[in-house]
Order: C-alpha cells, then sequence, then structure tokens
C-alpha cells in the first residue's frame, strides 16, 4: 500500500514537472516579442533560478572540486547550451515544433548507446521511446516542420545534440567514481549547473544591455496583457526552480523509465498551453498524438531491467530514461549510475535528481 501510494503521488508530481517545464516557452515568446532577446530571457531565468539556490550550492560548495566534469558538463550543455539554444528557436517557430524537435535527443542518445557504443537495449524501453516521440510528431504535426525556419529548427536540433554531449561526456566521470562512493546530492548538481550556465550566459547574452524597464511593461500573452515581470517569475520560479525540485521528488518515487516518459508529456502541456493562451488550436492529429504518448508512458512502466541492461553498462541500462529536453528537465531520470538513477526501481531514501 506505501509502494502504491508513493507512485501514485510521484506521477502527480512528474505530472507537475511536466506542466511545469512545458510553460516556459508559452511564457518566454510573449517577452521575446516584446523586445527582449532570446538569450537575454533566457539569461534571466537561469541567473533568477541560480539566485534562488545559490544556498544550496554554497552548502555543497565542495562539489566543483569532487566532480568537475559533472558540474560544468551540466552547466554547460544541459544549462546553457539547451536552454540557450530552446528559447532561441522559440523565437522562430511554434513551440510545440520547438519541443518536438529537441525531444529527439533521447533518440539520438539510443542511436549512440546502440551503434557506437555499441551496446544492447531493452526492447520495451525502445517501443516506449518510439511511441512518445511518435506521438509527439503527431501533436506538432512534424510534417509540416519544413515550412518553419531553417534557424530555429537547428536551433532545436542543436539543444537535442547538447542533451546527447552532456550524458556521453558525463559518463566517464560516473565511471570513474570509487566503488561505494556516495553520489551527490542532485539538487547541489542542479544548483551549481544553474551557476555554471548563468556566468557561461553573462558573456553572451550582455545582460548590462538588457532594457530593464520593460519588466514594468505589460506583454501580449494571446489577447490578454500581462506583466512582463510576471512573466519572468513564472519562468524562474515555477519553470525552473519548481519544475526541477518537483522532478527530484517524483524521480525518488518511480522508475526513471516512468518518469522520462512521462516527463515526454512536456511536448502536449506545451502544445495545449499555447492553444490555450496563444491561440494555436488542436486538432485530430494533436489528439492521436497525445495518446501515443500515454501508450509511450505506459510502454515504459511496463519494462523491467533484464540481465543484458544489467552488464551493458550506465548508458544502456538507462536509455529508456534518456532525460527529457535537458533544456527543461535536464535530471528528471538518469541512467542508474548517474546522481540518483535507480536500476532497482522507486527508493524513497536514495537521492536523485
Amino acid at each position: 500500500m506505501r509502494t502504491t501510494h508513493g507512485r501514485g503521488g510521484g506521477l502527480g508530481l512528474a505530472l507537475l514537472s511536466a506542466v511545469a517545464f512545458g510553460g516556459s516557452g508559452v511564457a518566454a515568446k510573449p517577452l521575446i516579442e516584446a523586445g527582449f532577446g532570446p538569450l537575454q530571457v533566457v539569461w534571466m531565468r537561469i541567473a533568477g533560478a541560480a539566485l534562488v539556490l545559490l544556498p544550496v550550492a554554497l552548502r555543497h560548495r565542495a562539489l566543483p572540486r569532487l566532480r568537475p566534469g559533472l558540474v560544468v558538463g551540466f552547466g554547460l550543455l544541459a544549462v546553457a547550451g539547451c536552454q540557450a539554444l530552446y528559447f532561441v528557436a522559440v523565437a522562430r517557430v511554434p513551440v510545440g515544433v520547438a519541443i518536438l524537435v529537441e525531444y529527439l535527443g533521447p533518440a539520438l542518445l539510443l542511436l549512440w548507446v546502440r551503434f557506437v557504443q555499441r551496446r544492447p537495449v531493452r526492447r520495451a524501453a525502445v517501443i516506449g521511446v518510439l511511441l512518445a516521440v511518435t506521438g509527439m510528431a503527431c501533436v506538432v504535426e512534424i510534417w509540416g516542420g519544413l515550412a518553419f525556419a531553417p534557424l530555429g529548427l537547428l536551433s532545436a536540433f542543436g539543444a537535442a545534440c547538447c542533451q546527447v554531449g552532456y550524458f556521453v561526456l558525463a559518463d566517464p566521470d560516473v565511471r570513474a567514481s570509487r566503488p561505494g562512493e556516495e553520489p551527490p546530492d542532485p539538487v547541489a548538481v542542479i544548483a551549481h549547473g544553474l551557476v555554471v550556465g548563468a556566468l557561461v550566459l553573462t558573456a553572451v547574452a550582455r545582460p548590462w544591455r538588457i532594457g530593464w524597464a520593460g519588466l514594468a511593461h505589460q506583454a501580449a500573452l494571446g489577447d490578454r496583457e500581462v506583466p512582463a515581470v510576471l512573466l519572468v517569475g513564472w519562468i524562474v520560479l515555477v519553470s525552473t526552480v519548481v519544475a526541477y525540485l518537483t522532478g527530484v521528488l517524483a524521480v525518488r518515487r518511480l522508475t526513471p523509465q516512468v518518469a522520462a516518459v512521462i516527463a515526454c508529456l512536456e511536448a502536449v502541456v506545451g502544445t495545449v498551453m499555447a492553444w490555450l493562451l496563444l491561440g494555436e488550436h488542436l486538432g485530430p492529429a494533436q489528439l492521436v498524438g497525445g495518446c501515443l504518448v500515454l501508450a509511450g508512458a505506459l510502454a515504459a512502466q511496463t519494462a523491467t531491467p533484464g540481465r543484458a541492461a544489467e552488464a551493458a553498462g550506465p548508458v544502456a541500462r538507462g536509455v529508456a530514461a534518456a532525460p527529457p529536453p535537458l533544456a527543461e528537465a535536464p535530471l528528471a531520470a538518469l541512467p542508474p549510475e548517474y546522481p540518483g538513477g535507480s536500476a532497482e526501481g522507486p527508493s524513497p531514501t536514495r537521492p536523485v535528481p
């Protein structure tokens, strides 16, 4: 009974995390259309979240010295690279299309594991990921994607590559860990990654040139006018801080496979919010796609680690848990040997991202 309640609570937290992450693009687009640059918006998001989580970073101040590859890789690729490229994409293509292209990251990681590292992957995990990606393709009607701005599509694809790059670079750092060594606190990894990302983005976003007076004005959210500062507060507090922390709590109660595929609902959430708030309407293809995404979540939930997967190594065992876009939920579901990953399933006492 306790396990059932824990898993139910984990599903609720995972859905809340997906909703929080999914609303970032919808809140950012009005700011960009109001005159703020995409890099300026992402800097406000990352710098603001870094300030909120700064006490965590200070409490774990030794982490960058102990795990420099993990912290720098996460901050440089998962935070700065993914989120900057995602917001550049959102400025040029519809929110749903940008999310879908970015969600190619799990598929790219799967291809890397299977054909570059030549490791086996579980069939059920592959089916779950393929169903989810196919469902999202229907949700955003990817067949019309060639009509969108090439720079926007390339930026979203670059964000997907940043996901894969982070996991590929972080894998040797994780393998180098001493047997029995405690994994770093995932919230600490997030906090330090945000600090690194904010520092990197400061150099390219040049926040001293931001027209801060614009935050006192209104921004057009569809047919509504909302305070620009409220949108900034949303992407900082809800779409970043709350989304990350609920993701941490969710994976403590769910298997990595389930958490990762449920996080795929971010694409559905982002598209629905764009429909409700920005005037983008859903059609039959979107409804069918939503059903396929849920089917992918069910397929992943029924998958269990097999002997082949256990012998395959950390990346292969976690391929079903390849993260949702690291721009949005970078540590929602890590492979077992990554901070918080679990090969056994839910563990309420195991620290997870």
